[in-house]
């Protein structure tokens, strides 16, 4: 890497980190040195993850440079305070009806207190430390990915201390546009401190990148120099292998005994929490269920990853209770099989409009393992956009249902009589070397 140009990822998520946000950065480190780039990752010593995945150790690559600084977070208070409040790593929040009063202050708490975020207390000394080693190591290109979002503050610091630095702010989720961000119970105070500290982001990064074609025009009307570079998948990891031939016989004895090739497997894959649970689909498999034997004695339901206690139990009470089958979280290359060995895979989307834009990284890894995809989420969503682009599979709202059932029913049916339901999508756009070409383009582009 002698010629190459360096650039510095701050990153919060990075393995042995498990689910979706440790993906785009390890694949993007992966992947730049084949277009001219040398990346050093900057990321905390000690880091309190939501998932832990230690396969994912193995994917970084051994002659990346790492570098790591201790962090505080309160996280281990807040847990003390409520065991609930151990969703707010991921961004998860009880809401309606499954709200306590300490759950209730918790999060106004966390909303108001904590400005972005819990992992506020890594910006300055991340500043300080950051800026010597960036002159030290004649480094002028930054990357901060978030959320964590409080990580774009490091980036901003940095700017303001270094005013010929090249940043790119990446974006994997919104900022005030999540939909998570009206459950914070903020004053109007802190509305106004995020909405600010999200202008000043927009307005000082050379680039702000988005995952999906909507977040990155809503960016643009708030001042950034917006692009889109989406997640993707990684040719090396998918495609055609059993799932039975790599899962260690400690997992196999373990898992429920419905068998794959006589079962029709639908399959959600990754953590599904309250704000994204699909009760329509719910509601259609049970309809489904009580109108045809055959398929009440075939249907299985599969979650692979964290699924929410309270959605859980209500599966569980219902008429679907015999076709579950829950393995919990899993290694990322165990779950990848999994998803193989599907028929139907399911992806959910928050049900409000400012959802539109959110590509869920999954999407992609889906795409790749050729299997047809059910979708919830709102109408004219980006992911919508992808399915119709690709044919893979099918996008519902909220409030369907009749069209559902039509769609399971179908998909079913071809199942039972032996006809392959794979998808043909022509997906080679999104695989990661591919969105790695795309953002080396944008890294040399800087001014």
């Amino acid at each position: 890497m002698e010629n190459s140009k360096k650039v510095l990822i701050v990153t919060y998520y990075w393995p042995p980190a498990g689910g979706p946000g440790v993906q785009r950065w390890l694949k993007f480190a992966k992947y730049l040195p084949e277009f001219g780039w040398e990346p050093i990752i900057y990321t905390p010593e000690n880091p309190s993850y939501p998932l832990v995945d230690e396969t994912l150790i193995k994917e970084v690559p051994k002659n990346l440079k790492i570098v790591k600084t201790n962090i505080w977070e309160p996280y281990q208070i807040a847990e003390k305070f409520s065991k609930s409040n151990k969703k707010f790593k991921g961004g998860q929040f009880d809401v309606g009806k499954n709200q306590s009063f300490i759950s209730k202050l918790s999060i106004f708490i966390r909303g108001n207190f904590f400005i972005p975020d819990a992992r506020k207390f890594w910006v300055k000394p991340s500043v300080k430390f950051l800026k010597k080693y960036l002159k030290e190591n004649h480094i002028d290109t930054i990357v901060t990915t978030g959320p964590p979002h409080s990580l774009h503050l490091i980036g901003l610091g940095l700017k303001k201390e270094l005013p010929n630095l090249k940043w790119i702010a990446d974006f994997r989720d919104p900022w005030t546009e999540i939909s998570y961000y009206k459950h914070l119970k903020l004053t109007s105070v802190s509305d106004k401190k995020h909405r600010q500290l999200e202008k000043s982001v927009f307005e000082n990064a050379n680039i702000t990148l988005a995952t999906s074609y909507t977040d990155a025009e809503n960016f643009k009307k708030k001042g950034a120099n917006a692009f889109c570079v989406t997640n993707g998948f990684d040719v090396s990891e998918s495609l055609g292998v059993g799932v039975l031939e790599s899962l260690s016989a400690e997992k196999t004895k373990n898992l429920n005994p419905l068998n794959y090739k006589t079962h029709f497997t639908l399959s959600y894959v990754g953590v599904l929490e309250q704000l994204r649970n699909p009760e329509n689909l719910w509601k259609a498999l049970k309809e489904l269920c009580e109108k045809y034997q055959d398929f009440a004695k075939d249907l299985e339901l599969k979650f692979v990853g964290r699924v929410d206690e309270k959605i859980l139990n209500e599966i569980e009470n219902s008429v679907l209770k015999n076709n579950i089958r829950n393995l919990g979280y899993l290694a990322h290359d165990e779950s990848v099989k999994e998803m193989e060995n599907s028929d139907l895979l399911l992806i959910t989307n928050f049900p409000n409009e400012s959802s539109k834009g959110i590509i869920p990284g999954k999407l992609f890894e889906y795409l790749a393992t050729g299997k047809q995809i059910i979708s919830f989420g709102p109408k004219d969503a980006d992911v919508e956009t992808i399915l119709d682009k690709t044919k893979a599979g099918k996008h519902f709202d909220y409030a369907e249902n009749v069209k559902i059932q039509e769609f399971i029913f179908s998909l079913y049916e071809d199942w039972k009589s032996g006809k392959p339901i794979q998808n043909q999508a022509d997906i080679n756009e999104f695989s990661r070397r591919e969105l790695t070409k795309q953002l080396s383009e944008l890294l040399s582009d800087l001014k």
